[in-house]
């Protein structure tokens, strides 16, 4: 028996008891995450929003087995919100749509929610009026039975069946007079009642999930006050998608209560949110580098190369360089040579064959005066710096893996991490 044939189905129950904890956790992540960033600048938080909506996008395609070209997208959001970005891609009707979508949910959270403004988001995820090969009712809420069904024809398993469609219209008028509620609060609680609600009631005859997840991402952007996005739900569930599918599976055959499913998604905003960190490092970094060197005259294949490498995809050496970029060794050598003599990287001292070069974060020359006691520990498999900064505040940052190997093969030191991972409090 499934939630939606018991009598007021909706009527959701949980134990406020088992939630407690991970409410305030998440609540306190979220805290700490804004509170980093209202230190840093616009532009910066701009940038963090550009990733954090691209991520959610894309993962949330990906949730249901579809691939965006993530450059793509990222140039689509970037062009709408006005964001000046390097090699910007030119995006397709379809990445476009489903941006215009997201930003609706986003930008637009205060405005109520309608028929009508989710036929819009259904339109914009399926323009040709067909998923896959198959055409289905586009703008429109579904006019046949539906159910979730996985597995080869003849060994199908069901996982879930949804309310039968004479009843969605009503069921939906429910769920949209709840989400506008001005009694009821945006709150993460909320957010993931919207997601499971809007998900039981499988309203179309595709694109339930992303529409779903871009509801509880409005939910969300509604109890942060602010069209910043720092932290992807979408790109969290991604990572764990097939317990997501079971949560749900389980919890809909449920008599109203749906705590664990409330467990479950308030954990994946915690991890969320913990992932951002390293995200936003990231974006501080390569703030602080282009900042320091905003004056240095570099040609557009250093400045493309520099980039990709900032990335922490793979080592800058000559070696990588000249693959990467597809020029001769000596050509990448040259353009090597002349950020070094520019004081834009500099060579690991101690090696003579294949030299790795390092980032030149800061010119402050008493930049280490500023931080004690720098360690390295490992958390649950995951690396992590640690540093005193000004003797009063405690930092900490997760490291990249081609930095945790740097460090053991003695190319580069604890101050140089230091020096990578915290410039942004210096600049």
């Amino acid at each position: 028996m499934y939630i939606h044939e018991y009598d007021n189905w909706s009527d959701f129950e949980w134990n406020t008891d088992l939630i407690l904890d991970l409410l305030a956790e998440a609540n306190r992540e979220i805290g700490f995450l804004t509170g980093r960033l209202k230190s840093i600048g616009f532009d910066t938080q701009m940038q963090a929003t550009l990733e954090s909506i691209t991520n959610d996008i894309v993962s949330s395609s990906e949730i249901e087995g579809i691939e965006l070209n993530s450059d793509e997208v990222r140039s689509s959001v970037a062009r709408k919100l006005g964001i000046n970005i390097p090699d910007e891609k030119d995006s397709s009707h379809y990445i476009e749509g489903i941006v215009e979508m997201m930003l609706d949910a986003v930008y637009h959270c205060n405005e109520p929610l309608s028929d009508d403004r989710l036929f819009g988001w259904h339109t914009t995820l399926f323009p040709n009026g067909r998923s896959g090969f198959s055409p289905i009712n586009v703008g429109k809420y579904r006019s046949t039975g539906m159910k979730v069904v996985s597995g080869a024809f003849g060994r199908e398993r069901v996982h879930y069946v949804a309310p039968d469609a004479e009843l969605v219209p009503t069921e939906m008028q429910k769920f949209i007079d709840w989400f506008n509620s001005s009694e009821v609060k945006p709150s993460l609680i909320k957010s993931a009642v919207a997601h499971f609600w809007f998900v039981c009631i499988h309203p179309f005859d595709d694109g339930n999930g992303r529409i779903a997840r871009a509801l509880s991402d409005m939910v969300l952007s509604q109890a942060d006050g602010s069209r910043f996005r720092y932290f992807s739900v979408s790109r969290q569930i991604c990572t764990n998608k097939k317990e997501y599918y079971r949560v749900l599976e389980r919890v809909s055959r449920n008599d109203h209560d749906i705590t664990e499913w409330i467990k479950w998604y308030l954990q994946c905003i915690i991890d969320a949110v913990k992932s951002a960190d390293s995200i936003l490092n990231g974006i501080l970094n390569r703030s602080t580098f282009w900042q320091t060197h905003s004056e240095v005259a570099m040609s557009d294949r250093q400045k493309s190369m520099l980039r990709f490498f900032l990335e922490g995809q793979s080592k800058l050496t000559a070696k990588n360089w000249s693959k990467k970029a597809d020029v001769s060794l000596d050509t990448a050598s040259r353009d090597i040579a002349d950020l070094v003599k520019k004081g834009v990287l500099s060579p690991t001292t101690g090696q003579v064959r294949n030299v790795s070069y390092n980032f030149v974060y800061s010119r402050q020359s008493d930049f280490m005066q500023h931080f004690d006691n720098a360690n390295i520990d490992t958390i649950n498999g995951k690396n992590y710096i640690n540093v005193l900064f000004d003797s009063t505040e405690i930092l900490r940052e997760k490291l990249d893996d081609i930095d945790i190997l740097r460090l053991e093969q003695g190319e580069i030191s604890t101050d140089d991490l230091v020096w990578k991972y915290f410039a942004w409090k210096i600049e």
